[in-house]
């Protein structure tokens, strides 16, 4: 998972064209470098990366940083365990996350603390993945929709949904149950166009290609700290303490997969 942080706010001030050109120049505020945390603990296990912000008038630097104290306790049993730096720099450790229980992430680093608590969702029930040709002005394009039912209906309930081409990320949204029809939610999103030759490689699907969804069931906190990466903001402080960036789920992924034969797909 990718993530950019908006670590400076620049305000553009506009400009009266007139007939004459005037160089601007623009004063970017130096500010100290904030630690970014995101942690996820799965039924498999958990894995936590720490980095830093970088100034924007500095190439992106997304080295892990492997000197901070990181914990996970079970707030439910009193249990805390340890994790330690593997060779990519994530704090792992092979802790089985219990449905219902409630965790905290707890980051300690040159002197600044950091933590974040939150309870672990159980699965979601993946009930259909289908594409379908849809007649646009300009070209057909195939709509992916995954349908799941909803967790405890009609709740306020959030997921995560991630949709993969081959392994790799390829679209990504937060949603809420509040569309959801009968206890079931629907994500529905435009992918590639039938012309291939017109379509962007950002979006193009190719005859063979794997689509891959997954869900998870997230809290309204995440849900905020999503729909503000997506309104291009850091969104919502998730972890109390010193300051900082990034996120804490503790949640049961799962996923359904089809493979994209565009000669194969309904037209709807």
């Amino acid at each position: 998972m990718r993530f950019t942080y908006i670590t400076i706010l620049l305000t553009l001030l506009s400009a009266v064209f007139t007939s004459c050109e005037k160089e601007l120049d623009f004063n970017y505020h130096t500010i100290p470098p904030i630690t970014v945390i995101e942690g996820v603990l799965i039924p498999d296990g958990i894995r936590v990366g720490i980095t830093l912000t970088t100034p924007m008038d500095e190439p992106m630097n997304l080295s892990r940083l492997t000197d901070a104290t990181v914990s996970l306790v079970d707030m439910t049993t009193g249990e805390t365990h340890e994790l330690a730096p593997d060779d990519n720099g994530y704090y792992t450790a092979h802790i089985a996350g219990t449905e219902g229980h409630d965790y905290r992430l707890a980051v300690e680093r040159d002197r600044c603390s950091y933590n974040a608590e939150t309870e672990m969702y159980g699965p979601v029930d993946i009930l259909s993945a289908e594409f379908n040709w849809i007649k646009m002005p300009y070209d057909h394009v195939a709509v992916f929709q995954c349908k799941f039912a909803d967790a405890t209906p009609d709740t306020g309930d959030c997921y995560w949904v991630k949709l993969y081409r081959n392994g790799k990320i390829y679209r990504w949204t937060q949603t809420d149950d509040r569309g959801a029809v009968d206890g079931i939610c629907s994500y529905t999103v435009m992918t590639t166009r039938m012309d291939i030759d017109e379509e962007e490689d950002d979006d193009l699907l190719l005859d063979g290609d794997v689509v891959t969804c997954e869900v998870s069931r997230i809290s309204k906190a995440m849900y905020d700290y999503l729909e503000a990466l997506q309104n291009d903001s850091n969104g919502p402080a998730m972890f109390t303490g010193d300051k900082s960036l990034g996120y804490f789920i503790a949640t049961t992924p799962v996923e359904k997969s089809i493979v994209f034969r565009p000669d194969e797909i309904p037209y709807y």
